[in-house]
């Protein structure tokens, strides 16, 4: 499916890696070219209500993070080398489902007979060894630590509670084989919200294990992700310490209580009167490189609430900016040095129906293939206990499956 899917200009992959789950409701969905795009750089969402009304056919796309220019009154000004528009959804020609090894195809433009043909005929190329890759820090260690301290004198004076401060790795001049990179990426971190995302010379690689909403009849859920402990694979006794450290870590729970809170309020402004409600409190998940501590949380919608007006209630998502949440927007723009883009902005898809299920866009990589500069950006949430030390360590914890692939691979 996704070398046949990528012979498109434009087209999206997405893959749950099997993980078991009630809220997954397929296991693998492809969308390959556009019979209409939408797309706006002002005057946002009112056009896309507009643009949602009068569809009733499969969408894919994406969100950036500085669509939060048009929520609130504010600005982006960093360097964007990548380049993702702040929102794209596209109507695909083709729509691939597979589903307990049931492969189902929707197509707007061929027979899905002669695209099943094509599909199991298509030749595909020998994987080629992977280029090493050396990534550059955008803020040095040093100028990190001490960022990190400023932002928890911001924290002390009462500015925010909480901050999701992010910095970028970069390489310049270099030329890869996103599909390639991709599929080294997850077969060594293959995530429940990963996603193949491809505009025209612009790639997400992207190896998510965070939900940002999902929505299933008039129900939606969020399932933020605060707390990170890394796996140990090769003792199982110390791997479930680090687990239990995880658990028990007053930390980790105080970042992931005031997320929660964010969403409940979030939600609160789009759902039915008393219906939000938190379905899981601090659990934790293991994934192939590291242990998270993930929420729950759902409500009941109002009638009438599109897709438009959820993402102006909801977004950013709170795991990704902090508390309050323009406030601290503010101060990530103060201190940040790239912009996020389509990092920490979300992708997914839009059913027939209105029913919808967007990823939070991390531990992922990004790739423009005609200016060859390609990029990673990690980060994570900063509270007034927090060590600057670890706070880093934390990050290269999250980029260690990116950084393997590109600046170690086999």
């Amino acid at each position: 499916m996704l070398h046949w899917v990528n012979r498109f200009n434009i087209c999206a992959f997405l893959d749950n890696h099997q993980y078991g789950s009630s809220h997954q409701t397929v296991e693998c969905l492809a969308a390959a070219g556009a019979c209409q795009v939408f797309s706006a750089t002002e005057n946002i969402f009112p056009q896309f209500s507009s643009f949602l009304a009068n569809q009733n056919d499969w969408l894919f796309g994406h969100v950036n993070y500085d669509l939060k220019n048009e929520i609130d009154p504010l600005f982006s000004n960093h360097p964007d080398h990548i380049g993702f528009p702040d929102i794209i959804f596209f109507q695909p020609e083709i729509v691939l489902q597979l589903e307990q090894d049931r492969l189902c195809i929707s197509s707007l433009t061929q027979d899905p007979a002669s695209v099943f043909a094509e599909m199991t005929g298509l030749s595909i190329p020998g994987a080629h060894e992977l280029s090493t890759i050396k990534l550059t820090p955008r803020i040095e260690k040093a100028d990190y630590l001490e960022i990190i301290q400023k932002l928890k004198e911001h924290i002390r004076r009462g500015d925010c509670y909480e901050i999701n401060f992010c910095q970028e790795f970069y390489a310049e001049e270099v030329s890869i084989n996103p599909l390639q990179v991709y599929t080294a990426l997850t077969r060594l971190s293959p995530n429940p919200f990963s996603c193949f995302y491809k505009l025209h010379q612009r790639y997400l690689l992207c190896a998510s294990p965070e939900r940002y909403l999902q929505k299933k009849n008039n129900r939606i859920l969020s399932q933020p992700i605060k707390g990170t402990y890394p796996r140990n694979l090769t003792d199982a006794k110390a791997d479930h310490e680090l687990k239990t450290f995880l658990s028990n870590s007053e930390k980790d729970k105080s970042e992931n209580v005031m997320v929660v809170d964010l969403v409940r309020n979030d939600l609160s402004r789009i759902c039915r009167e008393g219906s939000v409600k938190v379905e899981e409190l601090f659990g934790i998940y293991s994934f192939p490189q590291v242990h998270q501590m993930i929420s729950t949380i759902s409500g009941e919608l109002e009638a009438g609430m599109d897709l438009s007006r959820i993402i102006q209630a909801s977004f950013p998502m709170g795991s990704m900016t902090g508390a309050p949440k323009r406030s601290v927007m503010e101060l990530i723009e103060k201190y940040e040095k790239t912009k996020r883009g389509i990092y920490s902005g979300a992708v997914g898809y839009i059913r027939p129906d209105g029913d919808f299920d967007f990823n939070v866009v991390i531990r992922s990589i990004l790739y423009h293939a005609t200016n060859q500069y390609l990029c990673c950006l990690v980060g994570g949430g900063i509270t007034f206990y927090s060590d600057p030390e670890q706070e880093y360590a934390e990050c290269l914890l999250k980029a260690a499956a990116i950084r393997k692939v590109l600046e170690d691979p086999d």
